[in-house]
């Protein structure tokens, strides 16, 4: 490489201790960490004890759930500390090795464990009932009401402990996956419109397709999914894995489909699924209506993907340094209080995060912590985008709705599901949004926050959605016996693409392939609970700004509830109901507002 300035990616050892999570709240060393996963393994045969013991009385009952409560508690720890040294680089043996040990002792456990289910549900409903009432086995009622709801769904004692056993390798697809995109896939170097070459990875392709110049942007497109080309019989064989497992799955526990078998355990109507994906697709004239002014904005004479990130008030984009980033966020969130932000800001500009990329790291951004850790975040922060001001945002969110629920709940109630924690997140980031609206000091500013809260409703709204409706039909095509060939996803993804972009966008074949890069396809029917946070966010973040009466109060009580309820009551106390279709039509209806105030700006 000759010319320009090269910008490649540190090693993880050269990145500053400073810029990086501080793990000591899980364990100060890996050495401590093998401490407590031998003692961890050295308890599984405790388990044996309560097997058999279960209907004997409650308080048996209640001795032996309380055992295994601080057991997984234990292992929370164990898991998460592994996966976050994991993350910091995926070609790191000895950081694979140790997550790979900790899922060996995970699988065992869950298989000694394998009986809880069965021995709970033999015990004769009546007799359960009755003992539910019982002061001792009251800080389990509600674990036991859920686990007594999955009846019809569970099986023998010996056929769990099977597929317990599977705990393992069920999973290979998604690791296969991670290893190859995250570490072994190599796709070079772009040279920037600045003059500046940029190693081209995943954590880097979204910011280079900001990029003003539509050369960098068309050769960073083209250059990112050659390797996805190069590999795709690979990808598309380790996502029908991925799906056939799914499918699997819901047929062993006597599910109707996977999809169902999904929102079960949310207890979410298959409506609230299917309205989502019904609402979005009657509104997707507003969208391309919004691709046909982009496409103007920009002088073009066709709209590719490629075309559909760059800022269109370029102008106003500008750097913030993660100290910058820390405090737009924290004044954003004022309407929360001041003890919301005073402890956001310290864990900020602490090391509850893994800043910066590094060679290796896992892509993206995510919140992971337990109920005895801090909140860690991983972000791959990069001054030039604003985007991942908003992600910084998004990922506090999440952050402290673990240590609000953490701090309130019990630990078989504190971990929330994630139906509820996208509502935390995109929340954060819409009171972002107002205060940088309130900051606006011209048309054109107005209209670049306006243009980026646009592109958010359109990638958390009703992108996820195709994306959803990409899983439902994937897992309908694997059930109805119709193999997932490269082929069969690629066409249908296709149909997909050409109903969502519409018939004036440009979609190039590459495009296809990005079904194969979607990390959140290998947890199936994830990605339509963004759809349904933001559209719940919308409206409690208009209530709490406002400062509707008892809204903020509200609010944080949702945060702190937990998983004390079922995820669609949550939602209702905190004050929006997601099965009426009112709130994803509401936001879906400000979607079209917004595209026409823009196209008056601009």
């Amino acid at each position: 490489m000759s010319g320009g300035i090269v910008t490649s990616l540190p090693a993880r050892k050269d990145v500053p201790a400073g810029d990086t999570w501080d793990l000591a709240s899980l364990f100060r060393s890996d050495t401590d960490w093998e401490s407590m996963l031998a003692a961890w393994e050295q308890r599984i045969p405790e388990y044996a004890a309560c097997a058999g013991t279960l209907g004997s009385s409650p308080e048996r009952l209640a001795e032996c759930l309380a055992f295994d409560l601080a057991y997984d508690r234990e292992g929370d720890r164990l898991g998460t500390y592994a996966h976050l040294r994991a993350s910091e680089d995926q070609a790191a043996a000895e950081a694979q090795r140790m997550l790979g040990r900790f899922q060996h002792v995970a699988t065992r456990a869950a298989a000694a464990a394998s009986f809880l289910r069965p021995e709970i549900m033999a015990i004769p409903p009546a007799t359960l009932a009755a003992w539910m009432a019982l002061p001792v086995l009251a800080p389990y009622r509600l674990l036991l009401e859920r686990l007594v709801r999955t009846r019809s769904h569970t099986l023998s004692e010996p056929e769990e402990k099977l597929l317990a056993m599977q705990g393992t390798f069920a999973g290979t697809a998604a690791r296969v996956f991670r290893q190859l995109t995250d570490a072994d896939l190599k796709f070079g170097f772009v040279t920037t419109g600045k003059g500046e070459q940029v190693e081209l990875s995943n954590a880097t392709f979204t910011t280079l397709l900001h990029d003003a110049s539509r050369d960098v942007r068309r050769t960073a497109f083209h250059q990112f999914y050659a390797q996805y080309q190069a590999h795709a019989h690979t990808l598309a064989a380790t996502l029908s894995g991925s799906v056939e497992r799914d499918v699997y799955a819901a047929r062993v526990r006597a599910h109707p489909s996977a999809v169902e078998a999904a929102l079960f355990h949310d207890n979410i109507p298959l409506a609230v699924y299917d309205q989502l994906i019904a609402a979005v697709r009657g509104r997707l004239p507003a969208l391309h209506r919004y691709y046909d002014l982009r496409r103007r904005v920009l002088g073009l004479d066709d709209i590719h993907h490629f075309d559909c990130y760059v800022p269109l008030v370029p102008e106003l984009e500008r750097r913030h340094t993660w100290n910058e980033a820390v405090g737009a966020v924290i004044e954003s969130l004022q309407p929360l209080g001041a003890g919301y932000g005073e402890r956001l800001q310290q864990g900020l500009l602490g090391r509850w995060c893994d800043r910066y990329p590094n060679a290796g790291k896992q892509s993206g951004a995510f919140s992971s912590g337990t109920y005895d850790s801090d909140p860690y975040i991983l972000m791959n922060f990069q001054e030039d985008a604003i985007e991942h001001v908003f992600t910084l945002a998004h990922e506090a969110g999440h952050s402290m709705h673990t240590r609000y629920s953490a701090d309130a709940q019990p630990y078989q109630y504190a971990s929330y599901t994630i139906f509820v924690a996208e509502v935390a997140s995109t929340f954060n980031e819409q009171l972002l949004t107002r205060l940088l609206l309130q900051r606006a000091s011209s048309p054109r500013e107005r209209a670049a926050i306006l243009a980026r809260e646009i592109d958010s409703i359109r990638n958390t709204i009703v992108r996820q959605t195709m994306f959803a409706e990409f899983e439902r039909r994937s897992h309908a095509s694997a059930e109805a016996g119709e193999p997932l060939t490269l082929e069969r996803v690629r066409s249908l993804y296709r149909e997909l693409l050409d109903a969502y972009f519409g018939p004036a966008f440009t979609i190039d074949p590459q495009l296809e392939l990005e079904c194969l890069r979607i990390p959140h396809f290998y947890n199936a029917f994830y990605v339509y609970k963004y759809a349904t946070g933001l559209a719940a966010a919308i409206t409690l973040a208009k209530r709490v700004a406002e400062e509707v009466p008892g809204a903020l109060e509200a609010y944080l009580g949702f945060l702190r509830a937990g998983s004390s309820k079922w995820p669609l009551e949550l939602l209702r106390d905190a004050g929006v109901d997601l099965e009426s279709p009112e709130p994803v039509a509401t936001a879906l209806d400000r979607f079209g507002e917004l595209v026409d105030e823009l196209a008056t700006l601009l």
